[in-house]
This record gives C-alpha cells, sequence and structure tokens, in this order.
C-alpha cells in the first residue's frame, strides 16, 4: 500500500445516511482535496467533470453534501428560507462551533445587523479611502522593488490587506500577527477528526472575542470615525447592539479583512507571474485592467462554505433531508465551463462574467467594495514599479484548502526598472 492510498485509509469518514444512494458518494475531503499539490482551484475543478452530478455526498468532514454547479450555488446562496446559515461551515462540529454574526443569521434577524456593517462599507465610503489605499500599497511595493525579488506571501499579500483594513478600524498594526494565527484556525482549523477541528474553531473564536471585548467597551458610545466606533453603535430595532452580538460582528469583520483578500491576492499573483501575456495587456490597456478585476475575482474564488437544509425536500433531483449540510466551494460557479468557455484562463475581455466569489442574496460579502478597490490599487501602483516578474525558478508554492483557501511560498522575481540619470 502506498502512503497516498494510506493517508486516504486512515481519514476520518462516516457512513452515509440512508437517503444518500451510492451513485451520489464522492470522496472528497475540502480540507485535503485530491491533486491540492497541482493547485487549489485546479484541484476542485477536477471535481467538475462533465458526467459529476450536481449534487454529491462525501463521508469526510463529518459527511455534507456538496455542490458541484454554479446554478445550484448561486440558488443555494439566493435561498435561506430553504437552506439556512445556522451552520456555515464544515464540519458541522466546526460550524456549530463558529459564533460570529450576521453571517450565521437568516433575514429576518439577520438583516439590521447587515445594514450595520453596510454603514461603513457601501461604496461610497469605501471610495472614500482610495488615496490612503493607494499610499500604503506604494510604500510596501516601494520597499522591495529595488531590490529586485520579494516573497510575496510574507511581503506584500499578508502585509498590504492587513494595513489596510487595520487602519480602517483603528487598531494597531502589532496586533497583524495574533490576529492572522486567530483566523487561520477559524477558516482551516487544525485536527485529525470533526471533534478536534471543532475545538480548534471554538477556541479561536473565543481568541476573536477576548480581544474584541475590551475595545467594544472603550468604543461603545464613541464618536470616532474607524470603522468599528461606527457600525458598533448602530441601534438593533431601536435598541443599543446587544454585547453578544456586538462581540460576534466586530470578530467578524477582522476575520474578513485578515484573510479572504491575503489569500486571494497570492492565487493572483502565481498565475500572473506565469502569464507575462496577461501582464502586459494590464499594462497596454489601464482599462482592460481595471475592468478586468471582476474576472480576476471569478477565476480565484478562495471560500467553500455550508448551508444548514431547512427541511425534507428534493433539490434538482436529489432528496435532502432537514439538518443536512451543502458545501458550497464557490470556485465551482466562477470555474464552471457551462457559464463560461475556458474558465481557467484569465481573459481580461470575457463579458458576462458570473461567479459567487462573494456569495449571493443577504449574504452577499459586504467588504466586496473593499476588496475589489485594493486589488485595482494594487495591480496599479505594482505594475508601475514592477513590469515584468516572474515565480523564481524551481519554486513550488504551497497550497491549503478548507473554509478559506491559502498558498504559501510565492517567491517573485524581476529586473530592477533603471532610472535614467
Amino acid at each position: 500500500m502506498n502512503a497516498q492510498t494510506s493517508t486516504a485509509t486512515q481519514k476520518h469518514r462516516v457512513a452515509p445516511p440512508p437517503h444518500v444512494p451510492g451513485h451520489l458518494i464522492r470522496e472528497i475531503d475540502a480540507y485535503d482535496l485530491d491533486g491540492l499539490e497541482q493547485g487549489f482551484h485546479e484541484a476542485w475543478k477536477r471535481v467538475q467533470q462533465p458526467d459529476t452530478p450536481p449534487l454529491v455526498w462525501t463521508p469526510f468532514t463529518g459527511g455534507h453534501w456538496i455542490a458541484t454547479r454554479g446554478t445550484l450555488i448561486d440558488e443555494i446562496y439566493r435561498s435561506p428560507e430553504r437552506f439556512s446559515s445556522r451552520v456555515i461551515w464544515v464540519p458541522r462540529e466546526a460550524g456549530e462551533a463558529y459564533d460570529m454574526v450576521p453571517t450565521k443569521l437568516d433575514p429576518p434577524e439577520h438583516t439590521p445587523y447587515r445594514k450595520a456593517i453596510d454603514k461603513g462599507l457601501n461604496l461610497a465610503e469605501i471610495r472614500k479611502l482610495e488615496d490612503q489605499i493607494r499610499t500604503i500599497a506604494v510604500e510596501i511595493i516601494e520597499g522591495f522593488a529595488d531590490r529586485g525579488h520579494c516573497e510575496f506571501g510574507s511581503e506584500f499579500s499578508t502585509v498590504f490587506p492587513v494595513r489596510v483594513f487595520l487602519a480602517l478600524a483603528g487598531l494597531p498594526v502589532e496586533d497583524a500577527t495574533k490576529l492572522g494565527l486567530l483566523a487561520n484556525e477559524m477558516t482551516r482549523p487544525s485536527g485529525n477528526t470533526p471533534e478536534e477541528q471543532g475545538r480548534s474553531l471554538e477556541a479561536a473564536n473565543k481568541g476573536f472575542f477576548e480581544y474584541v471585548a475590551p475595545i467594544i467597551a472603550a468604543r461603545r458610545g464613541g464618536s470616532g470615525t474607524d470603522l468599528i466606533t461606527r457600525i458598533l453603535n448602530v441601534e438593533i430595532d431601536g435598541k443599543p447592539m446587544p454585547d453578544d452580538r456586538a462581540l460576534g460582528l466586530v470578530s467578524l469583520l477582522l476575520l474578513g479583512g485578515l484573510d479572504t483578500v491575503v489569500n486571494f491576492l497570492g492565487f493572483m499573483m502565481i498565475y500572473l507571474s506565469r502569464h507575462p501575456e496577461t501582464v502586459a495587456e494590464m499594462r497596454r490597456e489601464p482599462l482592460k485592467l481595471q475592468r478586468g478585476v471582476e474576472e480576476l475575482f471569478r477565476r480565484f474564488a478562495v471560500v467553500s462554505d455550508a448551508r444548514y437544509v431547512v427541511s425534507d425536500m428534493e433539490f434538482h433531483g436529489t432528496m435532502l433531508k432537514e439538518g443536512d449540510l451543502i458545501l458550497l466551494p464557490t470556485a465551482l460557479h466562477g470555474l464552471d465551463d457551462r457559464h463560461h468557455d475556458d474558465p481557467m484562463t484569465v481573459d481580461l475581455s470575457r463579458r458576462d462574467v458570473t461567479h459567487s466569489t462573494f456569495a449571493q442574496g443577504p449574504h452577499r460579502c459586504a467588504g466586496m467594495h473593499l476588496a475589489r478597490l485594493e486589488v485595482t490599487v494594487m495591480l496599479q501602483e505594482w505594475l508601475a514599479r514592477i513590469p515584468e516578474f516572474r515565480l523564481k525558478d524551481r519554486a513550488v508554492p504551497i497550497y491549503h484548502s478548507g473554509i478559506v483557501a491559502a498558498v504559501e511560498n510565492i517567491p517573485l522575481e524581476w529586473e530592477p526598472q533603471r532610472v535614467s540619470a
């Protein structure tokens, strides 16, 4: 028996429930995808074969359904009355330990909390931040541009969006490391069994709450202009936001700001380092860069969250039972060739770009305007100073799957630009 087979055999699995037919069972581990070493998106795309059913069931991570087509992913996100957010992560033990709002709430309870978040993250407010975001991007890039190389993950992608968000939230940049470790355990909880993963996530969730509790106490009733103060002091149904909801909401802001864009940037830059023709097109046609950001988000979705089946139903020909969980790998919407021709290729001229990278429906990502602006500004300033770059020869990125995918080891190199005297 080879090592790969042995590892697969040792994975924690559960028996399928009676309503799951054998022909829909696939051994897919969302935290350890087959072929992950070749790339996170490539591994998920291998699942999406022409004969793959639109819903499959896996015995790993506690046993759950997986939506494999964009149409289903979109529909499930938009249907909270049938597919609840009460448990949004797999395994179930991790999802039940997750205690941040408003992501785990359904309408109408969800609505006032979402309005509170939108007060600070709406498009008009985010546009005011462009100069600040640009200044941060330029400072970081100019710190290594003349050197001719950088480790993109540690020197840029884990620094730039974190600095932007901590400044927006009025928090010290020195806290980034601690918060980053907690975020990692939230989105890729450690453990070999669902119970162990649940305990890891619970501990990280508690760590966030302990961090934000004194911040909430200090800013409650305040008049500051930082994101936390503005959102915290929005009334919910005519009353101050309850303390337990405030803990969850502020923690969610930090989690979202410190993990998703960080990892998206890594996947994006690996691709661009291997496709100089796409980089040249961005430089040649700046408008294509701006419009093409949505194509980049389509191609490099990183989130795979879940929904809870509210009641027994038949859904796209499959019988679902109340309490079933359905994993929604957002990458599989953007990579669905029934929606996009040649989906693995970044096409800056692509029209009718559709994806669920920011989810859909009432839980559509409140931070999407900030994410779009960060990526646009970053590319503009990067290409102005580093117009051509490549992945270092023989470099092998290390990919991680989970609720939010991640990638490490992205050494980039380039010829420093020479300024004429």
